[in-house]
């Protein structure tokens, strides 16, 4: 798992909409990885949704909001439309989980990621970083709390 102050290992994943997303691509603003077992599941639909209802706290400070599971592009878009989501999702399918290995959140007994969050600066520096075994939901506000940490506070961005 990328440490505190380490540079977030690099990747492309394509989205809902099966277009490609490179990390690397996105820095000059922070982004939050949120990596979770499976769309449409009771809690991990409870977190995403906790997220989408705080909305404007990470689109006031710019930050890029990316979740990431092994589900399949089509699974994903149905996911986002149908809870409305705001935040892309990007499709760790195949080779499956290996950008949840890099981050050191893959469950090789479940065969699939682990509750993960990463939040990196607009360097691609993680500045924040949680592991959750899949059966204990994250605390939504504790990712606002870490982004007025690093000094991302609304309208900064």
């Amino acid at each position: 798992m990328p440490a505190v102050g380490d540079l977030a290992p690099d990747f492309t994943l394509l989205d809902q909409d099966k277009q490609p997303v490179t990390l690397s691509d996105l820095r000059g603003r922070p982004v939050m990885l949120v990596f979770f077992p499976l769309a449409f599941s009771s809690t991990c639909t409870g977190e995403l949704c906790a997220i989408r209802d705080d909305w404007d706290a990470y689109e006031r400070r710019g930050v890029t909001v990316l979740g990431v599971s092994v589900d399949s592009t089509h699974a994903l878009r149905a996911w986002r439309a149908d809870q409305r989501y705001g935040n892309r999702f990007l499709s760790d399918r195949w080779p499956v989980g290996r950008v949840a290995k890099l981050y050191g959140v893959w469950s090789e007994e479940q065969g699939y990621a682990e509750r993960g969050t990463f939040i990196l600066d607009a360097d691609g520096v993680v500045r924040y970083a949680i592991h959750n075994p899949s059966s204990t939901a994250r605390d939504e506000a504790a990712y606002v709390a870490a982004l007025d940490g690093m000094g991302v506070r609304a309208g900064t961005a």
